[in-house]
């Protein structure tokens, strides 16, 4: 019998892409599939559902039950995701053994790392956790917990999986700042809620922002490997100058739109503990703003990508910045009310 190895699936959500993650002997059937998904990615789906759920704890409406299962709802959707967007990968020839995809960590499917067993039980699993999800949204606030539903299951679709997807005609990255933007956290709220909520979407913007800053910086990353190949995602479109001063004039308006919130009183004062993360985003602007080496610096982990992993490392800390200030206005008020 198979032993299980926790410390092994933990390590799956930490750190950047672990070179130990190719030694698939080591690897349990279940951090295999871990890897696989690239679950250290998923933070960034964690993170927009407790932001959602911070939101409904300010404004008086937040529910347990309901915040779990858009925790777990949009874990488990990302995770499918980042599946998906392998297999098609490879199945279109995209990832082949000198694509980028293939050298910062062990691919699913070409690597053989996911048998078919492992990854259709994965699936199926996942599969049966997100429709009872939306099956209970659904029955729980009606038409709206659909919408958002196909929404999010359309563009899940588009991203990747259309046969012209978004990813391949510089809308990719426009994508994501919508999903992890106003569908995670809008939509979030609203199943938290039962409310839709204006000043929830305008909150939600920093940190689809931010989402999108990451994906934007992958692209750049592997812009010399997809030209050629016809997947003409925005830095193929705009080219690589302009590619890195738009990431950094969007790590800029995170903190210009979180400031601009705060003033109008759509976002407590204690949002400005996002200062904490102004110095990585000072390093990413730092990174952005010049061509990256021609080869990986001694250590380095995770190459080629690099801009990628600068926005990766900001958007984490901004994100539980982001976080706390808004724990800390809920703490605040709660203390307010209750003198």
């Amino acid at each position: 019998m198979e032993a299980w190895k926790p410390r092994l699936w933990w390590g799956a959500f930490t750190g950047f892409y672990r070179p130990g993650a190719r030694d698939i002997q080591a690897l349990d059937r279940v951090s295999l599939f871990l890897y696989a998904a690239r679950s250290v990615i998923l933070v960034i789906s964690a993170q927009a559902a407790i932001i959602a759920g911070l939101l409904a704890a300010g404004a008086g409406l937040f529910r347990w039950g309901n915040f779990i299962a858009v925790l777990i709802g949009f874990v488990v959707a990302h995770t499918v995701s980042n599946l998906s967007n392998d297999y098609f990968g490879f199945t279109r020839g995209h990832d082949t053994p000198d694509s980028p995809r293939m050298r910062y960590t062990v691919h699913p499917f070409a690597s053989g790392m996911l048998d078919r067993r492992t990854l259709i039980t994965g699936l199926a699993l996942l599969g049966v956790i997100g429709l009872g999800i939306c099956v209970y949204f659904i029955f729980e606030r009606g038409w709206m917990a659909a919408a958002f539903a196909v929404a999010g299951i359309s563009l899940l679709f588009l991203y990747d999986a259309a046969p012209i997807p978004l990813k391949s005609i510089g809308l990719g990255e426009f994508a994501v700042l919508l999903v992890w933007g106003p569908l995670m956290v809008g939509g979030g709220y609203a199943m938290i809620t039962g409310e839709l909520s204006g000043d929830v979407m305008l909150a939600s913007l920093p940190y689809g922002l931010g989402v999108m800053t990451i994906l934007m910086g992958k692209h750049i990353d592997q812009m010399d490997f997809d030209a050629p190949h016809g997947i003409r995602t925005l830095p193929v479109l705009i080219g690589e100058r302009a590619a890195r001063a738009f990431n950094i004039a969007v790590i800029v308006a995170i903190y210009a739109i979180a400031a601009l919130l705060i003033g109008l009183g759509r976002l407590t004062p204690f949002a400005a503990v996002i200062v904490l993360a102004v110095p990585r985003a000072t390093r990413a602007i730092k990174v952005m703003s010049r061509p990256r080496p021609a080869a990986a610096p001694a250590g380095y982990v995770g190459w080629p990508l690099w801009y990628h992993r600068a926005c990766l490392a900001h958007n984490r800390v901004f994100g539980w910045a982001y976080i706390g200030g808004m724990a800390a206005g809920v703490i605040w008020h709660a203390l307010a009310s209750h003198p």
